[in-house]
């Protein structure tokens, strides 16, 4: 595993924005590709100075709606026989596959908007969205406004860190998890300062 994370990182130092757009796309299309891995180093490039926030902000976002929408199809055309019989091809676990079933099933189409900032989640939502057939300007939307806070968060975090961006390797889902509730009290606060006026 640190063999093929070290080559990503390489592709990434090689290919900058491209990589990133690349890789983010292979992430969302349900290739187990750590986000923090891309996003955590491109934010140390950015620290570097040899990538700008904003460019990488955009390859991020690119690449991860691309994969996104690229498993909805997948999804939607495919259905869960086929995801279940060819996925193991793919390094797709069934296991996965149903964690992100649960939260669709429970929580619907908002479930494609929380659970981008989930760990395992947030790869393979896009595929029970499919089953479900959920509209896809609806799924997109959501899509976007889920991806968007993730992507600039740990883009930032990697260029605060600096050279000690792989510390967000090491927190994992105890950094997800930490950010989901802070989005969960900000919404809250909006909420009851709305209800209050």
């Amino acid at each position: 595993m640190e063999q093929i994370s070290q080559t990503f990182l390489s592709f990434i130092d090689q290919y900058g924005y491209i990589a990133v757009a690349l890789l983010m796309a292979m992430e969302n299309a349900c290739i187990p590709i750590p986000s923090e891995l891309i996003l955590g180093f491109a934010g140390y490039l950015i620290f570097a100075e040899r990538m700008t926030f904003t460019g990488a902000m955009i390859a991020g976002m690119v690449g991860g709606m691309l994969g996104s929408i690229f498993a909805y199809v997948v999804g939607l055309k495919g259905g869960r026989p086929f995801v279940d019989k060819y996925g193991r091809y793919f390094l797709i676990k069934k296991s996965h596959v149903d964690l992100a079933q649960q939260w669709f099933d429970k929580y619907g189409i908002r479930a494609v908007f929380f659970s981008r900032m989930l760990p395992v989640v947030r790869t393979f939502i896009s595929l029970p969205a499919g089953f479900a057939r959920v509209d896809l300007l609806k799924f997109l939307a959501f899509t976007f406004a889920g991806s968007l806070p993730w992507t600039a968060l740990i883009l930032f975090a990697g260029m605060m860190l600096g050279e000690n961006w792989q510390y967000l390797l090491e927190l994992g889902h105890e950094f997800s998890m930490a950010f989901i509730v802070v989005c969960v009290i900000i919404v809250a606060v909006l909420y009851f300062r709305r209800k209050g006026r």
